[in-house]
């Protein structure tokens, strides 16, 4: 017992050395950069200037401070703490446009967002909100989902059976309880332990901030799993935690229902990562106003006005390193020529499998440190993607500001198994969970660009290997086989929508596309189609794979950002950015984001008063 005192204790005094009381760097959070609200644009070609910028060695600044591989949020959120603090940045974009995961695309008049549908944490308070407003120089708005949020439907059509999902840390247990009578100690448990267990993220970030002998000995102790709850259920299926606390199983399946927004199924799931999706929505839901690509538009100024930039059509082909292993830059494919770039530090959002076994030269790829690290990490699941574009505005459609679960049944498991082991043409004609998200209807801004028009965005998911024969066809013109096997999985998706949405029939649709596995390997660069990144299964949340797997990689002057850096999605991106942000400049940025957003909730209740 003494022992593990004494190693806190001596953890706890480093850490407060180093980020408290020690020398640090500069804070990209040291003042209020917001700026009064400016008029909206909404003309594509005007937005275009700031987000298709292609890349051309004449565009490259001079004396760079460092270059960033991809401009997913990970990159561009890293890049705009730099330049907060005056340092010059370049971020390469493989794809023609700015954003990665946040970008949209146009077909036949209609807009699409392809990972961007709803992000919680976002009241004003909030250090989440106070730091994305720092990141847009309060740019960026956000349009509130309806309450209930998200829907859950289960079943076939002659016995669907659908359950709301409220916002409300009471009202959120007090609906289920509605639905569910009898089962309120069960519920009640589930959401005081994920209350727990999300509070328990403090040391996700510490054990990667933390000199590495000294968090690999809070790991090595058995310390970091009485220190955190997070860490104490990480080993914990989800499948498992809501089967000991109820024998309802439609009410299981709602409580694992948004598995689908990480990507384990429910017994591959840690109930740890899965507390943190159910916490961050407590308090409610939001989609960015104007639609995804608000977010790339308000962060590239704020790079170049540090003499950055942010170019695409800039795909790296490999990390540059001197003699004596140190990256020192990157080399850009521009046709058939290599342009060299060089900068005193590189930094990947490209992802740990894209960064280590694509960029890295072979040798460096064999070291034992960059094994070891790979060895803890596999691959997510493929994605599918259907869009949906409808004649008809939102209320012809029957279509709110919320999102859709749909399962063909409540035993998830099974369901997946079964989907994920079949034959890839049965599979896709029998998808078991769908999620449906209508972006035309969340944005407030939508009827004003587009009138008398929806969209709908479908998402799946999909083994990368049912399509993997496909792999190198030219993305617009992959063979028959392809196409064919693509229309199945529209075909049995939207009859299923048809069916959840009656207002939607086949005269409505006008335009209909699917992205599969190996379009998103194309467009954002997923090396197996995944969307979410690396895996997140119950192994990505072990105390020893967070210690290792951190923003410094084995080789000096290379870092990480990201979602594999900390977890998936639009929030696990922008950690990611925050702690490699805060290796380089040395200090919390965390805690920074937290202390700014006090002082502003602090003025503004000083506001208020007087």
């Amino acid at each position: 017992m003494w022992f593990t005192v004494v190693i806190f204790s001596v953890a706890l005094v480093v850490f407060i050395c180093k980020y408290v009381y020690g020398p640090r760097g500069p804070n990209p959070f040291e003042v209020d950069t917001r700026e009064p609200l400016k008029p909206m644009v909404h003309v594509r070609k005007e937005k275009n200037k700031v987000l298709k910028q292609g890349f051309l060695a004449s565009k490259v600044p001079d004396n760079l401070d460092a270059v960033i591989i991809g401009s997913g949020i990970g990159g561009l959120g890293l890049a705009v703490l730099l330049a907060k603090v005056g340092k010059k940045v370049l971020v390469l974009e493989q794809h023609d446009r700015a954003g990665g995961c946040c970008h949209t695309f146009t077909e036949k008049g209609f807009e699409f967002d392809v990972g961007i549908h709803y992000i919680g944490d976002l009241q004003s308070h909030k250090p989440f909100r106070c730091m994305l407003d720092q990141l847009t120089n309060g740019q960026l708005q956000w349009d509130p989902l309806e309450n209930p949020f998200d829907q859950v439907v289960i079943g076939p059509p002659e016995n669907r059976r659908r359950y709301p999902i409220y916002s409300g840390r009471t009202r959120f247990p007090e609906e289920l309880k509605k639905c569910f009578p009898g089962e309120e100690k069960a519920i009640d448990e589930y959401v005081k332990m994920a209350k727990k267990a999300g509070r328990g993220i403090w040391l996700l970030p510490m054990l990667k901030l933390l000199p590495s002998p000294v968090a690999k000995l809070l790991v090595s102790s058995g310390l970091a799993k009485h220190l955190s709850y997070f860490f104490k259920m990480a080993p914990r299926s989800l499948t498992e935690v809501v089967n000991e606390l109820t024998e309802n199983k439609d009410l299981r399946a709602v409580f694992a229902y948004i598995f689908g927004t990480y990507g384990n199924i429910p017994k591959e799931a840690s109930f740890a990562m899965h507390s943190l999706l159910v916490t961050h929505y407590l308090n409610g839901a939001w989609y960015p106003k104007g639609g995804a690509t608000e977010i790339a538009y308000h962060m590239i100024p704020i790079i170049e006005k540090a003499g950055g930039a942010v170019l695409v059509r800039a795909p790296v082909n490999r990390i540059l390193f001197n003699d004596a292993q140190e990256a020192c830059g990157v080399s850009v494919m521009k046709g058939q020529e290599e342009v060299h770039i060089k900068a005193p530090m590189v930094i990947s959002n490209a992802g740990i499998f894209n960064t280590y076994q694509k960029l890295l030269p072979k040798e460096l790829q064999a070291t034992p440190a960059i094994r070891q690290q790979l060895s803890m990490m596999k691959n997510g699941e493929g994605g599918i993607s259907i869009f949906l574009g409808l004649n008809g505005t939102k209320e012809e459609l029957g279509l709110k500001a919320d999102n859709y679960w749909i399962f063909a049944e409540n035993n998830l498991d099974e369901l997946m198994d079964k989907y994920n082991g079949g034959d890839r043409e049965v599979s896709a004609k029998n998808v078991p969970i769908l999620f449906v998200a209508s972006p035309s209807a969340k944005d407030s801004t939508w009827e004003e660009r587009s009138p008398g028009k929806s969209t709908l965005s479908l998402v799946s998911f999909a083994k990368y290997k049912w399509f993997e024969e496909w792999k190198d066809d030219k993305v617009t013109n992959r063979s028959p086989e392809y196409k064919e096997l693509k229309q199945i999985f529209i075909d049995s998706i939207v009859e299923v929508v048809m069916e959840v949405f009656p207002k939607i029939t086949r005269d409505k649709i006008e335009y209909v596309d699917a992205g599969t596995p190996v379009t998103n390997t194309h467009y954002i660069g997923a090396p197996k189609g995944e969307i979410y990144g690396a895996d997140h299964g119950i192994g990505r949340f072990s105390p020893e794979v967070n210690t290792t797997v951190r923003p410094q990689t084995p080789l000096k002057n290379l870092y990480l950002t990201g979602q594999d850096v900390f977890l998936c999605g639009f929030a696990g991106a922008l950690a990611g950015a925050l702690t490699c942000g805060s290796v380089i400049l040395n200090r919390n940025l965390h805690l920074d984001a937290i202390n700014l957003a006090k002082r502003v909730q602090y003025m503004n209740h000083k506001l208020k008063d007087e």
